[in-house]
This record gives C-alpha cells, structure tokens and sequence, in this order.
C-alpha cells in the first residue's frame, strides 16, 4: 500500500490547473444539498417548543408540517442525492485517470440511476445494523463498503450487492489505510473552520481525488491477486 503522501500528491497533480472546476463542482454539490435540506432544518430552527411543550396538541399540531417535511426531504435524498454523492465522488476519479475536466457535467451524470440509488440504500442500512450492535461495527462497515460508489461507476453491469461485496473484498486489510489517509486531512479541515468553511470547497476537491487515488491503488492490488472471492 503505498503511502499518504503519494495519493496526496497524486491528487494535487491531477487537480493543477483545474482547481475552479473542483471548486464549482463541490459548490454545485453543496448547493444542491443545501436546497433539498434547507426547508426542513429552518423550519427546525424556528420552532418556538416552549410555547408548545404546555400543550400536547397544539405540539403535535404545529410539528405536523415538519413531519411532512422531513418525510418529503428524506425521499429527495434517496432519490436525489443518493446517485449524486456517487457522481460528485467520481467526477474526481475521472480527473484523475482521464484528466477529464469536466467536473459539473460528472456530478451531475445520473447514468446507472437505479443501480446508483440501489447501492445508496444497502450501504446505509447494513451500516445502520451493523451500528445497532454497537458504534465501531458500523465505523468498520462504513469503510468496507467505501468503494462502492467508484466501483459501481466503472462497472454499471454490476448489481448494487456485488458492488458493496466486491469493496468489501477490496478493503480487506485496508479499511484502518483509509481511516489514516482521512485522518491526516484534519489539520485542512480545522483551517476551514477559521474560514467559515469556505475552505471546503478546496479540500473537499483535494481529499476526494486522494481517495479516488487510494480507490485505484486497492483496485489494482484486487486484480493482481485475481479478484477472488
């Protein structure tokens, strides 16, 4: 397994020279984000719940419309955001392999969609049962399954569960490498606190096509030990 370093280094030679596509393309991203949770965290927000805790019904009253809210904003995000975490992640792996700059326009691709939402859906539950056992086997699972959204990317024939078993077999003795290489961007992401994270739309762009490059290091040491099972 090669070393932080070089995935950081790696990224920052695919990202020179296309830094306002990453940032464009994480700004796109987190617009999109914000638009589809926005309604139902701001209604949050301006709930006066002591006025409501003295009456039940007038609670379970004015809760109702955020109820419907988050039910509605719930299903964008499966039907919406699902697929597109996929393509924002891989608009930097195609820079990265195919210095295909066109960041935007992969973020926001929805070929594969149902492959796409599929896969989005079964990670996130078995990480939510692994997690009922307890906090750390969800953590575990959440970095066994993290390349599922690159591999169902480069491979559409796959089925969402091949996808999640074929990262699971990937990470195999690399999930603690993954932690690490994610760990060691703390330090960019305390700066983007002092930013009023600003910041994000540059990191974002750095660490994920440092991902993308541990992806194709994991990839690579898959197939030469013959992609068994």
């Amino acid at each position: 397994m090669k070393s932080n370093t070089y995935f950081k280094d790696t990224a920052l030679d695919a990202l020179k020279g296309n830094w306002l596509n990453a940032v464009l393309a994480t700004l796109v991203y987190l617009l999109i984000v914000c638009l589809i949770a926005g309604p139902g965290f701001f209604m949050y927000l301006n709930m006066d719940f002591d006025s409501l805790s003295t009456d039940p019904n007038a609670a379970l009253e004015a809760m109702a419309p955020i109820y419907r809210t988050s039910t509605i904003t719930f299903l964008v995000e499966v039907f919406l955001l699902f697929p597109l975490v996929i393509s924002y992640l891989n608009s930097f792996r195609k820079l990265l392999v195919n210095r295909d700059s066109n960041l935007v326009v992969n973020t926001l691709d929805f070929s594969n969609y149902w492959n796409k939402v599929g896969a989005m859906i079964l990670m996130y539950v078995f990480i939510f049962l692994w997690s009922l056992l307890f906090i750390i086997p969800g953590i575990i699972k959440t970095f066994s399954y993290a390349m599922t959204p690159y591999i169902l990317d480069e491979n559409p024939d796959l089925g969402p569960s091949e996808a999640i078993h074929r990262s699971r077999l990937m990470m195999k003795g690399h999930k603690f490498d993954l932690f690490w290489l994610w760990l060691s961007f703390i330090g960019w992401g305390f700066l983007c606190l002092l930013t009023c994270g600003i910041g994000t739309l540059w990191l974002n762009g750095y660490m994920y096509t440092a991902t993308a490059a541990f992806y194709e290091e994991v990839k690579a040491e898959y197939a030469l030990n013959g992609g068994l099972d």
